[in-house]
């Protein structure tokens, strides 16, 4: 009998596995994509993610159609945008010519486009379609515009972030939540800083991986900034609520690269490596799935607000600039000059 029984129940569990093998595989490439720009991230992630052999947890998703747009003005640009078609025609992603025509073919989006300053009106249509949305960075071109999306997402009741993948690096999450040097006192980020992207804040377009890796460690309640600038290097100093200190390095000269020393009561840790995009991406696909962001937009709009005091620091010839401050400017701002009804899909 016991024989028996164990023959059934083994026979049982079989079944079950396999019924959850079946709805596993069903349930690859059940949220179709979209993408709009081609010029930065779209090649490599689309590879990722429609990869017969990625991660289960990224192939769940599948990139089906795109909107190839990208910047006359930015050199870069023009250039990748090449390679971002190149990719999306070799794996059989349909191309659309607006945000408009994407969004009846897909689920959700990722705008992924270079250039901040399109990234509103990217967004606002898609925010009207109840589409989840992950932008990259930088979320926008100023302070300013990030405030308008996000009013725009609570008006429309409907969720999005945006993080660098540096954020979600391994080891830098691990010195968090495994809390190897005890609580966390301060972090010294550093990333390349160069070149500088004339038509965005200074630390909006490549500063935001280090300032990523700083706020992943730190957290959030950072108070005042300091900025010094030299040609060889950007020096932001944050101090953070109870006296911390969490400082980005932003390396203009010499050998660049992704790191922090992470300053515990019990130890110092070195993380914030570039470890790919799978963290990330999997990430995505889970807020793609169950709406739930990793991190809110208050964290999100706190980090541009130490990207934007930091620029307002250097206008002011390195005085300490209140995050408060630059945050009370940009919510002022936006309500003088909402998205406009048509744009915002009302």
């Amino acid at each position: 009998m016991l024989r028996r029984r164990g023959s059934w129940t083994l026979a049982a569990l079989t079944a079950i596995l396999g019924w959850g093998a079946s709805c596993m595989a069903e349930d690859v490439g059940s949220i179709r994509v979209g993408i709009v720009g081609l010029d930065a991230h779209a090649a490599l992630w689309a590879e990722a993610i429609n990869n017969p052999k990625a991660d289960p947890a990224i192939r769940v998703m599948k990139i089906v159609a795109a909107v190839p747009s990208y910047s006359p003005d930015i050199p870069f640009s023009v250039q990748n945008v090449k390679v971002g078609l190149e990719a999306m025609h070799k794996a059989g992603v349909e191309m659309v010519p607006t945000v408009e025509a994407l969004l009846p073919k897909v689920d959700a989006v990722m705008i992924l486009s270079i250039d901040g300053r399109t990234r509103w009106k990217e967004a606002a249509p898609v925010f009207a379609a109840h589409k989840r949305v992950y932008i990259d960075k930088p979320v926008a071109a100023s302070l300013v515009d990030i405030v308008r999306i996000a009013k725009l997402s609570e008006r429309t009741g409907t969720p999005w972030f945006s993080n660098s993948a540096l954020r979600y690096a391994p080891h830098t999450v691990d010195v968090v939540a495994k809390a190897p040097v005890g609580r966390i006192l301060g972090c010294d980020a550093y990333s390349s800083n160069s070149p500088l992207e004339p038509h965005h804040p200074d630390l909006f377009y490549y500063g935001i991986h280090g300032c990523e890796t700083l706020f992943g460690i730190m957290g959030t309640g950072c108070e005042t900034v300091q900025r010094v600038r030299t040609p060889t290097a950007d020096l932001v100093v944050g101090v953070w609520q109870g006296g911390r200190l969490g400082t980005y390095r932003g390396i203009l000269q010499g050998k660049v690269g992704y790191g922090a020393t992470v300053f515990g009561e019990k130890g110092i840790a070195q993380v914030g490596k570039f470890e790919g995009y799978e963290p990330l991406l999997r990430r995505i696909a889970e807020f793609f799935k169950t709406g739930k962001t990793p991190v809110d937009v208050k964290t999100i709009l706190e980090v541009y607000a130490f990207l934007e005091a930091a620029d307002e620091s250097k206008r002011q010839s390195g005085a300490p600039v209140s995050l408060q401050s630059v945050l009370e400017k940009a919510e002022k701002a936006a309500e003088a000059s909402p998205i406009p009804a048509a744009d915002a899909g009302r």
